[in-house]
């Protein structure tokens, strides 16, 4: 009978367990981005595209209704600046003929009669002192009385109603004035009637840009 002779295993290898090969294999692939050092690109899937445009779009529109905000309340503040500045400006118009009254009270007085009769004095007197009264008041309310006598024509100002022969004033100077004109605020309101003279020097090259016409 014929005995059989035991195996040799002293040549199989030894079986590596599971987790030791895993290990070797995560560690024998290197992608080129990490072999590099730089970090993975990230992929964004089209649902997250279009949230970040929804959401670029809609701090567009935000800030957009932010600026149109502030431009309406700096306009309504400035429509309220306005009206408190010009709220009085009917008024003034229906009390300018009150000033412009006591004036010719006052021109119509013979310079004689102030200086030899004492009533006409006391009286020419007090109409000058209501007369002053009343400018104060209007200034206090940024309305003030504009100075024409003297001054160059200014169609923005002044209202031309007749040509005044003065050749020893240059052409286009208010040489007369009918009616005073008055601004509020630098805002004219109402301007001055006035007569400019003609057939004087002509404007200097200094003075272009005024209107002398008539």
């Amino acid at each position: 009978m014929t005995q059989e002779r035991p195996q040799d295993h002293s040549n199989i290898p030894e079986p590596v367990p599971a987790e030791a090969d895993a290990t070797t294999q995560s560690e024998a692939v290197v992608t080129p981005a990490a072999a590099e050092g730089e970090p993975a690109a990230a992929v964004v899937s089209p649902r997250e595209a279009e949230l970040e445009a929804l959401v670029a779009q809609l701090k567009d529109q935000l800030l957009r209704a932010v600026a149109e905000t502030e431009n309406v309340r700096r306009r309504l503040e400035q429509q309220a600046e306005d009206r408190g500045k010009y709220a009085v400006s009917s008024f003034a118009k229906d009390v300018l003929p009150v000033a412009d009254n006591l004036r010719r009270a006052l021109d119509s007085i013979p310079a004689e009669a102030l200086s030899g009769d004492p009533m006409a004095h006391k009286l020419g007197e007090g109409v000058e002192l209501t007369e002053r009264a009343l400018l104060a008041a209007l200034e206090r309310h940024g309305i003030k009385r504009i100075e024409s006598m003297g001054q160059r024509f200014d169609p923005h100002l002044h209202q031309a109603m007749m040509e005044v022969e003065d050749p020893s004033q240059p052409a286009g100077t208010v040489v007369l004035e009918m009616q005073p004109g008055y601004i509020i605020h630098g805002r004219l309101l109402r301007e001055a009637m006035v007569g400019v003279a003609k057939g004087g020097p002509k404007p200097q090259p200094g003075d272009a840009g005024v209107d002398t016409t008539v």
